[in-house]
């Protein structure tokens, strides 16, 4: 009897988990920035995911969304993060250990939720920001806190998903 052998063209666990963090924030109806997450524990179960958007039950047609004006007239007094977004979904208990992948580089508020929750690996896709004060921020906290970070080497591979 012949031994078959496995199919060698299967996805590696870091495209599968950053393919569901980018399937995640295309989720968020947010006209500019569409961010997604997926926490993972140590052994490789997905855990939660988020994606950025407004609290439940404020409606996606009531808030702004623009990014220029004053406080209230902008998203930015109102949007949660597609980082906490997953930590506050997780209903399963200790997040400790776990990995994140996220397609934007953490915001200093989101790394302070990712340290507090015990996440102890953040994996990356852009980091567009990374010149701000608020990421400098973020990295210096995951510095301080043994927070290990590092960009999606992005593999060139193409997924196509007919829905």
């Amino acid at each position: 009897m012949a031994v078959k052998m496995k199919r060698r063209d299967y996805i590696s666990w870091d495209e599968y988990f950053m393919g569901v963090a980018q399937l995640s924030g295309m989720r968020s109806k947010d006209p500019n920035t569409q961010v997604g997450a997926c926490i993972v524990s140590p052994t490789h179960k997905i855990l939660s995911m988020g994606y950025n958007g407004f609290p439940t039950g404020c409606s996606d047609d009531d808030f702004p969304w623009a990014r220029d004006g004053g406080a209230l007239d902008t998203k930015y007094a109102f949007v949660t993060h597609s980082e906490l977004n997953a930590i506050l979904n997780y209903r399963g208990g200790s997040l400790e250990g776990a990995t994140i992948y996220v397609t934007l580089f953490p915001c200093n508020e989101c790394a302070k939720a990712i340290i507090q929750a015990g996440i102890r690996t953040v994996i990356y896709d852009s980091d567009k920001y990374a010149a701000t004060e608020m990421t400098r921020a973020s990295k210096m906290m995951f510095d301080a806190a043994g927070v290990r970070y590092a960009q999606y080497e992005r593999s060139g591979r193409r997924i196509h998903i007919d829905l």
